[in-house]
Formats: C-alpha cells, sequence, structure tokens
C-alpha cells in the first residue's frame, strides 16, 4: 500500500452517510494518502455501499487491473466489502499496519456478436425479456454441447457462485480456482427437449459459445452484474474467462470461506 496513494471514493451522491464518508476522506487524507475525483488518476478506488456499489465502481471505472478495490460497506459485511463504514479508525490502521492483503478475482469476458464486448465480476446472464421461453444452443470450445429451452442461462465466476447462480442450486466456488460455472433457469427436460439439468464448471482454458435459436422470442436481455442490456433476437454470444484479474484489499483474517460461513451457515 505504500506506493500507492492516489484514492478516489465511488459512492451514490446524497447518501445518508455523507457526514461519515466526509470523516472517511478526512481521515485518508491525514494519513498521507491524496483525493482524487477523477477515478482515472486512481490507485486506489474505494467503494461506498454494499455488494452492488462494489460491482458498480468496478464497472464505471473500467474494470481496472492496475488499481487496488476497497469495498467498504455501510450495512452487513458482504463478499467484496471487507470494511464497514463504523469502523473508520479500524480501516485506516489496518490499512496503514498490513493487516490486509489483495486478491486477485476473475472476470468473465463476454462478446455479443455484431453488439458489443464487456466484462462481468460476478455473472453474465441470458433470459427472456418477455413470458415466453429461450432456445439456446450452447457450444463448448467447437463442441455442439446442447440445446436449452427455458427462461435462461448463468455463467458466473467464482465470487459469482454465491449470488445468482446459488439461487439456482449451483456449487460454490473457491475463487482461487480459475473458472466459470454454467447453470440453467427453469429448463424444459421432456420427450422433446434435453439438456443436462445441472450446473456444470468449465476451466479457464475453455470457451463457452451461446447460439439463439430462432423460436419466434425476439427479445433477449443479457445481464451484466446488476446491470441489463436488451438485445434483438439473433447472433452469437461468447463467453470465456478473462486474463483480466481485478485486484481487491482484504482483511487477512477475513477469507472467502469465513464468508461463506458468515452469510449462509
Amino acid at each position: 500500500m505504500a506506493d500507492r496513494k492516489n484514492i478516489h471514493f465511488f459512492y451514490k451522491k446524497g447518501s445518508e452517510y455523507e457526514e461519515k464518508i466526509t470523516r472517511l476522506k478526512n481521515l485518508a487524507v491525514d494519513n498521507g494518502f491524496t483525493l482524487v475525483d477523477d477515478s482515472t488518476d486512481a490507485n486506489i478506488i474505494a467503494s461506498i455501499g454494499g455488494d452492488g456499489t462494489f460491482l458498480q465502481a468496478v464497472r464505471k471505472t473500467g474494470f481496472r487491473d492496475d488499481v487496488l478495490y476497497v469495498g467498504v460497506s455501510t450495512g452487513q459485511l458482504g463478499f467484496y466489502c471487507d470494511f464497514n463504514i463504523e469502523d473508520l479508525s479500524g480501516m485506516i490502521e489496518a490499512m496503514m499496519n498490513e493487516q490486509v492483503e489483495v486478491r486477485r478475482y476473475p472476470t468473465i469476458q463476454v462478446d455479443v456478436e455484431n453488439d458489443s464486448s464487456f466484462y462481468c465480476l460476478n455473472e453474465v446472464s441470458i433470459r427472456s425479456g418477455i413470458i415466453k421461453t429461450l432456445s439456446l444452443d450452447l457450444y463448448i470450445d467447437d463442441l455442439f454441447f446442447e440445446r436449452f429451452k427455458g427462461d435462461g442461462i448463468i455463467v458466473s465466476t467464482p465470487t459469482g457462485s454465491t449470488g445468482y447462480n446459488k439461487s439456482l442450486d449451483g456449487s460454490i466456488v473457491d475463487p482461487k480456482l480459475a473458472c466459470m460455472q454454467i447453470s440453467e433457469v427453469a429448463s424444459i427436460n421432456n420427450n422433446h427437449y434435453r439438456t443436462l439439468g445441472s450446473s456444470f464448471i468449465l476451466s479457464d482454458e475453455r470457451a463457452l459459445e451461446i447460439r439463439m435459436v430462432d423460436d419466434g422470442n425476439d427479445f433477449p436481455v443479457i445481464g451484466m452484474d446488476n446491470e441489463a442490456l436488451s438485445v434483438r433476437h439473433g447472433g452469437t454470444i461468447r463467453i470465456n474467462l478473462s486474463d483480466k484479474r481485478i485486484k481487491t484489499v482484504k482483511l487477512k483474517d477475513n477469507s472467502f470461506w469465513h464468508k461463506v460461513k458468515r452469510s449462509f451457515l
């Protein structure tokens, strides 16, 4: 942390925590940090809110892999937020006294044919935007794997495995594993349609290709973490684990599995 002193605070303006955020900024300055308004000038980006705000901070600042992201919670501690706004002095003390460590979380790269390319830290989802099922052909590398019919497909990172993926009975995956997990949303399985019916995990050397099948549903929605993108039907979505890693500041005694236990057990 010693060579990283330019800090940008990301939070919702007009927050009820403005007074405490001001105190945090003053504490940062008192301990030798420089406040910067433009995130491109920062080498530390501090998100103040919750896990959703942290995801927004990473997205809005361009998924930078040359900065440290710090999550500061305004409520219960989350999977991305190790610090709490109610313990400002403890946060500064931990960062100044080497009680923290840097962890690198994998991201997913998504390429939408003839449209856009983007990254996700939690998950990407392809779902129907209307009350009608989607038909999707799934390819693993060059292998046709299955034709899915149902409400949608979720592709999650290890850190994202505790979110939407878990609610679909997907596995919780250790973030030290470079992989992505594919889970089904309300798949139809009968004599005409057949899918694997369970989530599965692909290594970082694999690529998933999703081709939309023309079945009359022209309004798919692509979810990017906690944002959504509406696209016209057709085309191909290519998904793979990116080389880009998001570096976060974490307390040494607060591992991913500490958080899993605290959140679910």
